[in-house]
């Protein structure tokens, strides 16, 4: 392997916060890494050091020599007048070099290549940051979020163009479709250490269950021998010789690794104490446009009790919108919308909530309530936060001092002490570390209220929602009975545009002529079949989150493990066969 990168005994420090101490890792060319890590824990600050523009305590960063580098920042800057073009690179009217910029930002729907980058949104900044970066074919990509503000069009692109070629890259990102279909290795950033997998998201999950159990059991033994070496030390004399000396010396190690926890959640939070009625809202006949832009036309829709939906569709097709309407922010062109008496809206926005940077952690929270009502027992503020992963410590540290994953963190446990009903959630995912979204995740799977999700996020919509709503633009809104990979399936069998034209040049006859193009019904058997397959459906549901929770438990054995983790792809498989299968008969049975 050709070494690109050389990292040796990397420690960095900010006063007395220790973000990580003697880490050492290679990057070679071809791997393609995702670096992995809670918030705050130091991802983007060990970026910005590999960039150059953050210092460290000691230890070695090496580079191969002439090795030309491309970053993404999180947050990247311009000069607010210079135009796109000029933004992205110094071309010299090299008419190839602006042929190539051109591809590659209509591919991230930046079409105004003369617009002054100051009139740019910061989500479109941050896609010519990433054109920038693409255009200019560094060695190695280092890049920070780079699926934020992209729409899942975008996503899929930008998959392809890096697994295309033997590309070298180094990326933060927190979505896991992203990290196991670019990535072949994984780097852990944990309790100030570095772990690496040699493998896409799913072999590391597999891995650092493995590593997690391995890790407990060590503790577990280390505090038995402990128990029994404290009780020999307390009873022995003061005069020690040299093997008394050695003992003690090893006791102190010893207690240092018993000393240890493994910072895992045993229980998922469950909200029992939720009520909503029978009436949720309902969309009557609502149209919005902004001026040639159509978002939403003569829009019908009667949300159910209990229903969990995801919204997708490509940037500027009016999902936000749709969430304000319902929200009362603005007010629809023509129609209206009746809310429930009983919904109580929690709305977490794209745009977050600014806090007073000289409150701390827990003073956020308990401004708002000083405990949740959980149904039969109650949830304090500090414990929500704790389960959110907010340390005793970090709740009473300053908001200032957050990162900006801890920030948008704390919004949404904001949202949730409100004790909300209803859930609207407005790309929840960006910012966010995996493990907050795995317990995000949980806590709605298990919500006993409703849920909307807009996001680009497809293993979180996939986890979460049971139906969507997809804006395909122009008031064009599908609603979809599935998630978003049944959808994305569904669509991959549809026929093609230029199909659809060759279909529509053939002449049409009249209804009369052809009788045989009558919709057909569901035969008696298909009927059989279809209410078999709900059935199946149901099982095979109910058994895949039984074995998702059995091997997030952390209780299981070796064996145990192995056999549940073979017997869920199998599931899963069987799981969509008979979802699509269902999907065909329920589409002749409408």
């Amino acid at each position: 392997m050709n070494p690109y990168l050389d990292v040796q005994h990397l420690t960095k420090t900010f006063g007395a916060l220790l973000l990580f101490e003697d880490i050492s890792f290679s990057i070679g060319e071809g791997q393609r890494v995702g670096l992995i890590a809670k918030n705050g824990t130091g991802k983007s600050t060990l970026l910005s050091i590999l960039a150059g523009r953050e210092g460290y305590d000691d230890g070695n960063i090496v580079f191969r020599r002439d090795l030309k580098v491309g970053i993404l920042e999180q947050e990247p800057k311009f000069n607010a007048n210079e135009s796109v073009l000029d933004a992205c690179f110094n071309h010299h009217g090299d008419p190839e070099k602006v042929l190539k910029a051109k591809q590659i930002l209509t591919q991230l729907k930046i079409t105004d290549l003369h617009q002054p980058m100051g009139q740019l949104s910061g989500g479109q900044q941050k896609r010519v940051a990433l054109a920038n970066v693409l255009i200019s074919e560094p060695d190695l990509f280092i890049l920070d979020e780079p699926t934020n503000h992209l729409d899942l069009e975008m996503i899929e692109w930008l998959e392809g163009f890096l697994q295309r070629g033997n590309k070298t890259l180094l990326m933060v990102t927190h979505d896991r479709f992203f990290l196991d279909r670019v990535c072949n290795s994984i780097l852990e950033l944990d309790d100030q250490r570095i772990y690496a997998y040699k493998g896409n998201y799913a072999y590391y999950l597999e891995k650092r269950q493995e590593r997690v159990d391995a890790r407990r059991a060590e503790i577990a033994r280390a505090n038995n021998l402990y128990r029994t070496e404290l009780e020999w030390m307390r009873r022995m004399p003061q005069a020690r010789g040299h093997k008394a000396r050695y003992r003690e010396e090893a006791f102190y190690e010893l207690e240092k690794i018993a000393k240890q926890r493994i910072d895992e959640r045993q229980l998922r939070l469950k909200a029992s104490n939720v009520y909503i009625g029978s009436k949720i809202f309902e969309c009557q006949y609502i149209s919005k446009a902004y001026g040639e832009r159509v978002l939403l036309k003569d829009f019908y829709y009667n949300f159910a009790r209990f229903e969990k939906m995801g919204i997708v569709g490509n940037n500027g097709t009016g999902k936000s919108t749709f969430i304000k309407l319902l929200l009362g922010i603005i007010q629809p062109d023509e129609g209206r919308i009746v809310v429930g008496e009983t919904v109580r809206f929690g709305y977490f926005s794209q745009e977050g909530l600014q806090f007073d940077e000289n409150k701390k952690v827990i003073d956020i929270i308990t401004d708002i309530a000083d405990y949740i009502d959980m149904g039969g027992r109650k949830m304090t503020a500090s414990q929500l936060l704790q389960y959110f992963l907010f340390t005793p410590e970090q709740q009473h540290n300053y908001v200032y001092k957050l990162s900006g994953g801890e920030r948008r963190k704390l919004y949404l446990c904001s949202v949730l002490m409100k004790n909300p009903n209803f859930l609207v959630l407005d790309e929840p995912t960006n910012d966010l570390d995996i493990i907050t979204l795995q317990i995000l995740e949980e806590y709605l799977q298990d919500f006993p209220g409703c849920v909307i999700v807009v996001s680009h996020d497809r293993y979180f919509m996939d986890k979460v929602v049971d139906h969507l709503l997809v804006f395909r633009g122009q008031g064009d809104i599908k609603d979809f009975p599935g998630n978003y990979t049944q959808y994305r399936e569904w669509q991959s069998q549809q026929p093609q545009p230029s199909q659809n034209v060759q279909k529509a040049q053939k002449p049409q006859q009249t209804p009369t002529s052809q009788p045989h193009d009558k919709p057909r019904k569901l035969t008696f058997k298909e009927k059989r079949e279809y209410e078999q397959l709900e059935n199946d459906i149901a099982m095979l549901e109910a058994e895949q989150q039984e074995l998702e929770e059995a091997l997030c438990s952390g209780t299981l054995s070796v064996d145990e493990l192995v056999a549940k983790s073979k017997r869920l792809p199998i599931l899963k498989e069987e799981l969509d066969e008979k979802s699509m299968r269902w999907l065909e008969l329920s589409e002749i049975a409408k």
